[in-house]
């Protein structure tokens, strides 16, 4: 497969009255085409600002992209003007984000099929009577029951899954080839989070799409993603296909998220163990291991040397950690 979305050495930064936060620090990654990408981390460590950079909408002030590149069908968007035509026609046409919080993200004064003809309408240049027809097949396409009198609701009449299926119509409308799913499960529950995942998973292989899902919990997009990356303070720590991940960790953080998130096979009466402490602050960042503070597997190189650099350890596999867990047989999750 050829890589459809390169970005390199990504760098966010928002300024503040304290100073600068650098709240993504030389991203990384790739995407294949037809391939579903996780980007995983706890909160504030750069999942979502890394993809609004990638859409060239971070906030400016008091935000800004400070370096980097992203390659995608031959052109670096950063390259391009940010409201300029040429950002314009990828941005929702050939790349799409459903953005977190379906309800918010939603015009509450303009109905749902309103909102998908403007979509149509802007990247596929149909009429309007086209759009309205493309506006209630896409509700269809997505699950909706009786489309052609939903499409008339406005957002507060449907529930939050439903919400969340319009997003995804509305990001499919005009056959993106990537799609972001930024935190697409946020606040619904546990068997609508599955419907939608697999939703998504469905139809980005219908229209011959690719994925990126952005979020928090490793469990969510265990059975989905192809690959993950595993971001910390700004940073990827760890990257590698999804059964190499949750079979053998290498970074302790990593470890630490499998090792909080609830499994149906544990024994019964077995506890989770939580990551203790908090992230740095990104203002004033350590010169050593972002995570040492943390780090419950440290060594004193990790205490002496920067933080060390994402090195290949084999199979398409890569770690930013001085720590071999590896070698370590007791450290396999699965």
């Amino acid at each position: 497969m050829s890589t459809l979305l390169d970005v390199r050495d990504l760098q966010v930064e928002f300024v503040t009255p304290n100073g600068a936060v650098r709240a993504v620090d030389g991203v990384s990654y790739t995407l294949d085409e037809h391939e579903i990408v996780g980007l995983v981390g706890e909160s504030g460590c750069g999942k979502s600002a890394s993809q609004l950079a990638v859409m060239q909408l971070i906030q400016s002030p008091p935000g800004r992209i400070a370096g980097g590149e992203v390659l995608f069908e031959g052109s670096d968007l950063l390259t391009f003007a940010k409201n300029g035509p040429q950002m314009r026609a990828v941005r929702g046409g050939r790349i799409a984000m459903i953005f977190q919080e379906p309800m918010t993200s939603l015009n509450p004064v303009l109905t749902v099929g309103a909102q998908l003809e403007e979509a149509v309408r802007t990247h596929c240049s149909l009429s309007k009577s086209e759009a309205r027809d493309r506006a209630v097949e896409l509700l269809r396409l997505v699950g909706t029951p009786s489309p052609e009198t939903r499409v008339k609701d406005y957002p507060h009449q449907f529930s939050g899954g439903m919400c969340q299926r319009v997003m995804i119509a509305m990001g499919l409308s005009c056959n993106p080839r990537v799609l972001i799913a930024d935190e697409p499960t946020t606040a619904l529950d546990v068997t609508t989070q599955a419907q939608v995942l697999k939703l998504m998973r469905d139809l980005v292989e219908q229209f011959g799409a690719s994925l990126v899902i952005v979020t928090h919990n490793l469990g969510v997009v265990a059975r989905y993603v192809h690959r993950i990356y595993v971001m910390y303070a700004g940073r990827v720590v760890e990257a590698g296909a999804t059964k190499d991940i949750f079979a053998h960790p290498r970074h302790p953080y990593t470890l630490g998220l499998l090792k909080s998130v609830p499994r149906l096979d544990e024994r019964q009466g077995a506890r989770l163990i939580p990551i203790d402490g908090l992230p740095p602050n990104l203002i004033d960042m350590p010169p050593t291991c972002a995570f040492l503070p943390r780090c419950t597997r440290a060594i004193d190189r990790c205490r002496r040397e920067p933080w060390p650099a994402l090195e290949s350890v084999g199979g398409g596999h890569s770690v930013r950690c001085y720590v071999n867990l590896g070698e370590a047989r007791d450290e396999r999750i699965v």
